[in-house]
């Protein structure tokens, strides 16, 4: 019966499939326990860091504004576009490039030129094919993401703004809301405009605090401590979102793979069903064609 023995091929070669992906599944759940605990780790630092740069925002005079807390003119802007560097994981890059791609647009239609910065395979890939100036990229972070990793990324588009080259920094990650559900977000790390960053991280906001007039009491040059305060809070506001991109992915394929096994199951049991149907006809054949070679020798 070649339909059966053909049948049967392919019912092999998806349970096989399934049997890979169900693996995989399990492995990003595994995965994703611990990076969902690395996010939360990292999260109170993050928080606090960036509360207390929309604080800095509103303490300094203008007798030594820092370059990172003073608005520009927005010619040029640099991006950050944080993704993955491997696939299987639903349509969590997509979706990312896909708000990339219309915000870049849009800069283009107001005559905005954009540098660009990538973390993972996957924004690299993109960009390849859709264009784009690109100054800077790291790949291969693994699961769990360090700093030190992204001190050249951070470093490179640091020079861009220092020099005037770029007006704005921006931001592309996934936001990790619950294990079903991840969404993209672009946040505005420079310059710091004071509750900004904290109400597009949904953080907590200042609006108990807004109407206050922030001041500090400065141990040492009140430069050289906003300095160090702001270096480290475009640091982990970087770091943070990779972090949390991390866990979107790890979350993202997980489902994808456990959609991807199910379809398989599915699949084979549609298999099987017509191979049970081809059988039987098979069979029913042959009964009809004894019974009449038997009629016939009677």
């Amino acid at each position: 019966m070649a339909v059966g023995k053909e049948i049967r091929s392919k019912i092999k070669s998806i349970s096989n499939t399934q049997k890979i992906t169900s693996a995989m599944e399990m492995v990003a759940a595994s995965k994703m326990r611990a990076t969902q605990l690395r996010r939360n780790k990292s999260l109170p630092y993050a928080k606090q860091i960036i509360k207390l740069a929309s604080h800095l925002g509103e303490a300094t005079p203008e007798e030594f504004k820092h370059q990172y807390l003073t608005p520009r003119d927005v010619k040029r802007v640099g991006i950050i576009v944080v993704s993955s560097d491997r696939g299987l994981a639903g349509g969590l890059n997509n979706n990312l490039f896909k708000l990339v791609a219309n915000q870049m647009k849009e800069w283009k239609k107001s005559g905005i030129d954009v540098e660009i910065a990538t973390v993972g395979n996957k924004a690299n890939a993109f960009f390849s094919r859709f264009g784009g100036n690109l100054v800077a990229t790291v790949n291969n972070l693994g699961d769990a993401p360090s700093s030190k990793d992204l001190i050249g990324i951070t470093t490179a588009m640091l020079d861009l703004f220092q020099e005037g080259k770029i007006d704005e920094l921006h931001v592309f990650a996934n936001e990790f809301v619950n294990t079903m559900t991840q969404k993209p977000r672009s946040v505005q790390v420079l310059p710091v405009i004071p509750g900004v960053l904290q109400d597009q991280l949904d953080f907590e906001s200042l609006t108990d605090e807004s109407s206050l007039a922030w001041d500090y009491v400065y141990d040492s040059a009140p430069v050289d401590l906003m300095n160090i305060v702001l270096d480290r809070y475009i640091e982990y506001a970087i770091y943070q979102a990779v972090v949390e991109n991390v866990a979107c992915e790890m979350a993202a394929r997980m489902i994808a793979m456990k959609a991807a096994s199910d379809n398989a199951g599915d699949l084979i049991d549609e298999l099987q069903l017509v191979y049970n149907k081809a059988r039987q006809a098979a069979i029913t054949q042959e009964i009809t064609e004894i019974v009449s070679g038997a009629a016939a020798i009677n």
